[in-house]
């Protein structure tokens, strides 16, 4: 209800001022969306900005970084065009003026026209690749060309690297045929092999342009006022018609596909979260962070999606149930890897709550498996998580285990009310969390019932996806004192909660030939610890902090443009648990454990490596040495593959209850008995139940 009259508050604002709004010229719909979308931002969200030189720079730096993020279609002199405005995009955006959009046009559709050009010249030819030369793939910190032959030279590196990528992968098809006496394979020549790869970058390019050719004026307009929405912070935008359907791109649910969550960032399409149930988390190969570089149909070409519109891409990815997609992804570690997927609609089941008894040689531990916050919402029936974590409970509690273990990793969030009901389970009564918005005190979500569901050792485990509702129980049951937090430096770091809303509602009827307008999400509201801080940016930093592949590499909220910052309300009175675990104790014994075991030994090798990888700059454009690193690369990768091996000593074991449904349901069985080979190989869940012991 309360958000209903939310909305009705908005529109009730925005239709307040409606002549105002469009008196000065309803007949230029980017004019009234410019207007109806800065007077919404005005009224509602959380964090109001100020129309300054400050945001200004804000406007100009993000428009820029949507338009050439790989800085190869603008050079300096252009940019000297442009940045004579950077100053007065606050001006013109109060008075809905698009002289700098239409210049930015202007000059990138001259220079689109040219860089069409250079691409055909340049593969025209074939490539060099004994020359010893790199090329510097760091574009956020190159600067933009000086000259039109600077930008024809960072063209031919680019152009030659991505041949040279794929020239490798022919060579390796047809080695591999050779080695297996494949008769499929048919043998060419290093001169046919290479001409083979020009051409499939050059089609990749001429796809990639073709779709620049079908932009229209209002398909820019929305980019232009995309860059002024994400000044506000990195979950605010404005979402287009079509886009809205996509926002963050979930390829799950009602459209059976794969399973990801997908985002673009300068270019790139990556991967910001694997659905729990989803195609791609049953196959185990796809990660977040992983960029994907090129999709393939069953049986067909791959095609090139750097630089492709996020929708465009996603239509290539989505696809009926049982067919196959083959995704080219460079990983953190910048490995090249082909990822087979086969389409499916996500299984709810995976999605739910399930246990397991786990068994060291010290103890009898349960452990609890929550991949989202999930809740019946609009009036519907169906399941809720903290029903089920109670059952899962009880499961734990008849088979009397030393304690339990909640995992939290990769939980990205969902219910606020079921985190309420699920940190009640565990504690008397009292304050589980404040929200607060613009205006007026926080809302505090209490648990009310004085009875505590359980009352024994309890870890939570958390790591760096583990965000919003994860961060809101993590950070009460910390603050509580009732568990011992473990898992990564910290969690996510998203403190803020935000609401579309249409702005077709806000326009009157005599406007209807401007709609659709699309949508705005806004940031209304903040999340508040009951010790007064919040978890925006910083997170929940664990009790205890296991070493972690992530671990040098900047993931999260903090790695966002513009987050919105860290601060503190009054703390609530609350209650202590009084039976408190000696977390100094635990770190200190926790630390011993993971300095003698080898494969956080490895987890901190392989997190070094990575942050080498990732930091690198410049790339070989010699085959030789190409081909020598890529092998070098692999083995290293190999070694890393120990990790996910079994772990001595730990064994998983089904509740008597999950026993007796698996007897007589196969594909329940199944499914558990995929969850339980998992546990087994987690070293994390070893050190969970080595601190259950201490505690």
């Amino acid at each position: 209800m309360r958000h209903f009259f939310f909305s009705i508050f908005l529109i009730g604002l925005l239709l307040g001022n409606v002549g105002q709004i469009f008196a000065h010229d309803d007949s230029e719909r980017s004019e009234v969306l410019l207007k109806i979308i800065l007077q919404g931002l005005d009224q509602v969200h959380y964090d109001p900005q100020n129309l300054d030189d400050d945001f200004s720079e804000k406007v100009y730096d993000i428009y820029l970084d949507i338009l050439d993020p790989r800085k190869r279609y603008f050079i300096q002199s252009d940019i000297d065009q442009l940045s004579a405005y950077k100053h007065q995009l606050d001006d013109q955006t109060k008075a809905a003026s698009y002289s700098f959009f239409d210049l930015s046009v202007d000059l990138l559709e001259q220079r689109l026209k040219e860089s069409e050009k250079i691409y055909k010249e340049v593969l025209a030819t074939p490539f060099d690749f004994t020359k010893a030369e790199t090329v510097n793939l760091d574009y956020e910190e190159m600067s933009f060309a000086t000259s039109e032959e600077e930008l024809k030279e960072r063209w031919r590196k680019t152009l030659k690297y991505q041949v040279l990528a794929r020239l490798v992968d022919e060579l390796e098809t047809q080695e591999k045929g050779l080695r297996e006496n494949d008769p499929e394979v048919a043998i060419k020549s290093f001169e046919e092999l290479e001409a083979k790869a020009r051409e499939r970058v050059e089609k990749s390019y001429y796809n990639m342009f073709n779709s620049f050719s079908k932009l229209d004026t209002k398909d820019r307009v929305n980019n232009y006022v995309r860059s002024i929405t994400m000044a506000y912070d990195p979950h605010t935008g404005y979402f287009p018609p079509a886009d809205k359907e996509n926002f963050d791109i979930s390829i799950s649910g009602r459209l059976e596909g794969i399973g990801a969550r997908l985002t673009e960032r300068d270019g790139y399409i990556t991967v910001t979260e694997i659905v729990p149930g989803s195609a791609s988390w049953k196959q185990g190969d796809l990660k977040a962070e992983d960029v994907i570089l090129k999709v393939a149909q069953e049986g067909e070409e791959p095609v090139d999606v750097v630089d492709m519109k996020l929708d465009d891409a996603v239509k290539l990815i989505r696809g009926k149930k049982g067919t196959e997609v083959r995704l080219t992804v460079r990983k953190l570690d910048s490995e090249i890897k082909t990822i087979p997927i086969v389409r499916d609609v996500v299984e709810l089941e995976e999605s739910y709550a399930k246990s397991a008894i786990l068994k060291d040689d010290a103890s009898k531990v349960g452990y609890i498996n929550l991949p989202k916050f999930y809740a019946p919402f609009g009036g519907q029936k169906g399941r809720s998580c903290s029903d089920d974590i109670k059952k899962e409970v009880n499961k734990l509690k008849a088979e009397n285990v030393d304690g339990i273990v909640i995992d939290l990793r990769n939980n990205s969030g969902g219910s606020l009310n079921e985190v309420v009901e699920m940190a009640g389970l565990f504690i008397e009564e009292g304050p589980i969390v404040q929200v607060k918005g613009r205006m007026g005190p926080p809302d505090v979500y209490r648990d009310h019932d004085d009875y505590i569901h359980y009352d024994g050792p309890l870890v939570v485990l958390v790591n760096t996806f583990s965000a919003s509702a994860s961060e809101i129980l993590a950070g009460a049951m910390q603050d509580y004192k009732r568990a011992v937090i473990v898992g990564t430096e910290s969690t996510y770091g998203k403190g803020t909660v935000q609401r579309f809303i249409d702005l077709d509602q806000a326009v009157p009827r005599d406007l209807n030939a401007l709609k659709p307008l699309g949508s705005v999400k806004l940031t209304i509201q903040k999340f508040y610890r009951v010790n007064g801080s919040t978890n925006q940016l910083k997170g929940v930093v664990p009790d205890v902090i296991l070493p972690d592949v992530y671990q040098d590499i900047e993931i999260g909220e903090k790695q966002q443009d513009y987050a919105m910052s860290w601060d503190e309300i009054k703390p609530l009175p609350y209650k202590t648990w009084g039976d408190s675990p000696n977390v100094n104790k635990i770190k200190r014994e926790s630390a011993k454990r993971v300095a003698n075991n080898d494969i956080f030994k490895l987890i901190n090798e392989n997190a070094s490596h990575l942050k080498k990888q990732r930091d690198r700059t410049d790339f070989t454009l010699n085959l030789e040495t190409y081909r020598a690193e890529a092998k070098a690369l692999k083995a290293r990768n190999d070694k890393f593959k120990t990790i996910e091996e079994a772990v001595p000593g730990l064994d998983a074991s089904l509740t008597k209850i999950d026993a007796g449904t698996s007897s007589t349901d196969e594909v329940f069985k199944e499914r558990m008995e995929t969850f339980l080979e998992g546990l087994t190989k987690d070293v994390y869940v070893k050190e969970a139940i080595s601190i259950i012991d201490d505690i």
